[in-house]
């Protein structure tokens, strides 16, 4: 049955894109079949292979030294409110003392930080060109795009396309199209050890399966936005452009720790104000009449009205309403919340198979602030490409959000 719902979902998604594509008789249903079997083989090898798989749960043993070794500088720095020894005894019956900002959030400076080193000692940049030339041979993309693609493993949705901002300017229509759409669809290297520690406790080598969804998300964001908006002419061509420059070693880890700071602060601001707003409007539609006597929030009519997509997805009917709801909580506000909600799911509310789905397809950037950042972001690096910008900016929201759906 399960099995019967994927496929269903899958020739669902699929139709859909064809049905409001902007030239469906150019779709070239060919290259779509081989995105989604390139995505279908890399999800195997992954999950399949012994040393792949082995490498990647030491990925997850190395997110644990990462975070142990963030305590020392949080512990040391906010004292036990970061994580170190408390000067006073807890109550048995006391609250979690644990504070997402003070000991999970600092994490993205360490990772930012050695993320700018391996750039500057040329590892990151080697892996890119590697991973771009295995795009560009599977899924038949130009040589730019296939820059973007690979390095949107590691970079967040402003950092890839700064490694081909010579050429945004001269890419076509479908190629920017598909540029923003990896950038919705996909996440970054700074915040997946975040999400591993949000999730830790509930999803077993959690950040291995974060790595998977980000990597198989980037043939399914192709595929989907080339159906979406179909390329049309020669792609273009195009190599890695350094976007940065350091003295040394010590100026890329400085470089790296600035670009972390801006990155928490982000992060911080938009989780008060979206908690916030999610609180203000759950008051409002409070002031309603109960619905079969409970009362109307935001994330109930979320769960109704997204409930029919997530069983396409393989859920079953009876946890597909809460797993709308955290759907519809990313796409609304951000998958930081969304990751938060699920880690604070009651026991029994959805099973483990269940939650590791939704992990899939909440592991994006795919939602409204994404697109402010893209409009700002895109128009600084490509000015001229600004209005295409613009005008390709709820329609990446929705080929990102079907992109992380096809990838659970």
């Amino acid at each position: 049955m399960v099995f019967l719902q994927a496929c269903l979902g899958i020739t669902t998604i699929f139709t859909f894109c064809w049905l409001i594509s902007e030239k469906r008789k150019q779709v070239d249903i060919k290259a779509a079949l081989i995105g989604l079997a390139v995505q279908v083989l890399v999800a195997v090898i992954i999950s399949e292979v012994g040393f792949i798989r082995a490498a990647f749960f030491w990925l997850g043993d190395l997110v644990l030294v990462l975070k142990e070794a963030t305590l020392q500088g949080t512990s040391f720095v906010f004292g036990y409110i970061g994580g170190g020894e408390h000067p006073f005894n807890l109550r048995e019956d006391g609250a979690n003392t644990f504070s997402l900002t003070f000991q999970a959030l600092p994490m993205v400076f360490v990772v930012s930080a050695l993320s700018m080193l391996l750039f500057y000692w040329g590892i990151l940049p080697a892996v890119v060109r590697g991973l771009s030339w295995a795009l560009r041979r599977t899924l038949n993309i130009g040589g730019a795009l296939g820059v973007c693609a690979a390095a949107k493993v590691f970079l967040g949705q402003m950092e890839a396309p700064l490694l081909i901002r010579p050429y945004m300017k001269s890419l076509s229509r479908s190629e920017l199209f598909t540029v923003m759409t990896l950038g919705m669809a996909t996440t970054s290297g700074t915040v997946m050890a975040l999400y591993a520690t949000i999730l830790e406790t509930v999803i077993p080598n959690v950040l291995a399966h974060i790595i998977t969804a980000s990597i198989i998300s980037i043939p399914a964001a192709i595929t989907i936005s080339r159906i979406l908006v179909p390329q049309v002419g020669e792609p273009t061509s195009g190599k890695l452009v350094m976007p940065y420059e350091f003295n040394n070693s010590m100026d890329a880890l400085s470089k790296g720790t600035v670009d972390g700071i801006r990155l928490f602060i982000n992060i911080v601001a938009m989780l008060i104000v979206f908690v916030a707003l999610v609180a203000l409007v759950n008051k409002v539609l409070g002031c309603l009449p109960q619905v079969y006597g409970e009362d109307i929030n935001l994330q109930r009519i979320l769960g109704t009205v997204l409930a029919p997509i997530t069983w396409l997805m393989g859920i079953p009917w009876e946890e597909a309403k809460v797993a709308a709801s955290l759907l519809g909580t990313k796409t609304i506000l951000n998958e930081i919340y969304a990751f938060v909600e699920l880690s604070r799911l009651p026991e029994g509310a959805i099973t483990s198979h269940t939650r590791l789905i939704m992990l899939y397809a909440l592991c994006g950037f795919a939602n409204l602030s994404s697109l402010g950042i893209q409009i700002g972001g895109l128009g600084v690096i490509a000015p001229e490409r600004r209005n295409d910008v613009i005008s390709l900016g709820f329609k990446a929201i929705l080929a990102g959000s079907l992109s992380t759906i096809l990838s659970g």
